[in-house]
């Protein structure tokens, strides 16, 4: 007997969890799929000698009590399950530049955020100050980012390029370079990235920041738990491939190996583009599916993993953003093959609450999907096991050791407390996140013409909706405000903002 639910998500990502959980509360019948062997997108951890490795949730802003993302995990009823260590309040993220000794330090909570880069700045904090606001403004015009109701943001804001508010602000070009520091977080592009996408992904750090112990994958799997609490159901090693459709709608779900899966709604935590091919380009009118094929994707990354002997490196409870110059902090992705890396982000996982010694560094950089043309048509995971061949082995063993060699012009003694050195490809982000050419964030935002970069999660086919990192915004708090938008276009706006806030009233009496 065939089974139907009332609602079918394909992809286990943070977004497909979070909006299962939400209409599962909801009292719906809620199914999630998921190809591979392990669940979560990016909040996937792996193990290489013995050592957990975040794969790409490395830390996590706006989870003290009141903030906005512990509201959301407070609704969702995982908060007070996570394992967390707050990073350093006086420098969670520190910018810095190989022709320059001082570190630039961006602090939690806004005040000190200004009073700690002052001290680097001196003449110019009127300067931060305004930044700081600028910052906090343009997030309290998303309306759901603060769990209130509202019509939503408007053009104006959607339209401030984030390099050009910058260049207005000062011509203090060091100050700029720090304040567009962690521009990783984006993947910032000079003539394209709206401040709106900057604002969105600092804020939240600045109020506060955490790691988690033992890496991201506890959230999926307290997810997972919350799921199943309301009675939910997730399967993996489920591949699909196809959908069933029918006078208009989708009826099912058909995974690679012959079984279907039927409901009455569909969301889709896969990526948009592949989406909509594996429904068929004949379901959409020209235009939408053209206009989704042709967007822009973000960068991809190359990520070094690096597994440390015992007690031999200090653990920093903060991150690096680490430019050659600072003249690179927009278009370190322009890199030549010689001047590889340009810039990269080091991150330290943490074990244990007082942590002293580190167990491992990740540092991740740009690298574009290009580079990896060799080896596009190859498909490697766990799931699907299948080597690329010595040449790609040899490419990322070179890669590696360009990367490291890098490394150790702001890490001297590295070398001697490594004890085994791995890597990842924008191939694997590929494979096993399912993004686009490995991009990092999803599609390009464009300050220019907001529009065309807008996804909506509701679609052409009236009972498709999308989710995830390209729907709203990327990132851990993007992406779970992304999963109540989508949400919310099943079970009304008004009706689910309201109720969250009525659920976290009583919590917090």
């Amino acid at each position: 007997m065939k089974k139907k639910y009332d609602i079918v998500i394909v992809g286990s990502g943070l977004g497909g969890l979070v909006s299962a959980i939400i209409l599962a509360k909801e009292g719906k019948s809620v199914c999630v799929l998921e190809k591979n062997n392990q669940y979560g997108g990016n909040l996937q951890t792996f193990v290489r000698d013995k050592t957990i490795f975040d794969t790409g949730i490395h830390y996590i802003g706006g989870l003290s009590k009141g903030q906005n993302l512990n509201d959301y995990f407070t609704y969702i009823g995982i908060m007070d399950e996570l394992k967390l260590k707050k990073m350093d309040e006086n420098a969670f993220d520190v910018i810095s530049f190989d022709d320059d000794t001082n570190e630039y330090p961006h602090a939690q909570g806004y005040e000190n955020f200004i009073q700690q880069l002052s001290s680097f700045f001196p003449e110019e904090e009127e300067v931060i100050r305004s930044y700081c606001e600028k910052i906090q403004y343009t997030c309290d015009s998303f309306p759901l980012y603060n769990l209130r109701e509202g019509a939503g943001y408007s053009n104006e804001v959607l339209s401030i390029n984030a390099k050009a508010y910058l260049d207005e602000l000062t011509s203090n070009e060091k100050l700029k370079a720090v304040l567009a520091g962690t521009n990783f977080l984006y993947a910032g592009i000079a003539d394209k990235t709206p401040l709106y996408v900057h604002a969105l992904s600092v804020n939240s750090y600045i109020q506060s920041s955490y790691r988690c112990i033992n890496g991201g994958s506890q959230i999926t799997k307290q997810l997972i738990k919350q799921l199943r609490k309301y009675g939910g159901e997730v399967y993996k090693h489920k591949e699909i491939v196809g959908f069933g459709y029918e006078e208009g709608k989708l009826t099912s779900a058909k995974t690679k190996n012959g079984e279907e899966y039927f409901g009455d709604i569909f969301i889709s935590n896969i990526e948009p583009k592949t989406t909509l091919k594996m429904i068929g380009e004949d379901k959409f009118r020209k235009s939408y599916y053209s206009r989704i094929q042709s967007l822009e994707v973000l960068p991809a990354a190359f990520s070094l993993y690096l597994v440390f002997k015992p007690e031999t490196f200090k653990y920093l409870n903060h991150n690096y953003y680490h430019f050659s110059d600072s003249n690179r902090v927009w278009d370190a992705n322009e890199y030549t093959e010689n001047s590889w890396p340009e810039a990269y982000m080091a991150s330290m996982n943490v074990s244990s609450e007082d942590q002293v010694w580190a167990e491992s560094l990740t540092a991740i950089t740009y690298m574009r999907f290009d580079d990896l043309n060799n080896w596009e048509n190859t498909i490697n995971t766990v799931a699907n096991k299948a080597e690329r061949g010595q040449a790609y082995e040899t490419f990322k063993a070179k890669k590696a050791e360009d990367f490291l060699t890098v490394l150790e012009r702001k890490f001297p003694n590295i070398r001697s407390c490594i004890k085994s050195v791995h890597s990842s490809t924008p191939l694997s982000y590929r494979d096993y996140i399912g993004g686009h050419n490995g991009n990092l964030y999803g599609y390009v935002k464009d300050s220019n013409n907001p529009m065309k970069t807008f996804i909506s999660p509701k679609t052409k086919i009236e009972n498709l909706f999308l989710t995830g990192q390209s729907i709203n915004m990327h990132g851990v708090l993007g992406v779970t405000i992304g999963a109540v938008v989508t949400c919310s276009e099943i079970v009304g706006k008004d009706y689910l903002i309201n109720k969250i806030n009525s659920e976290l009233g009583k919590v917090n009496e």
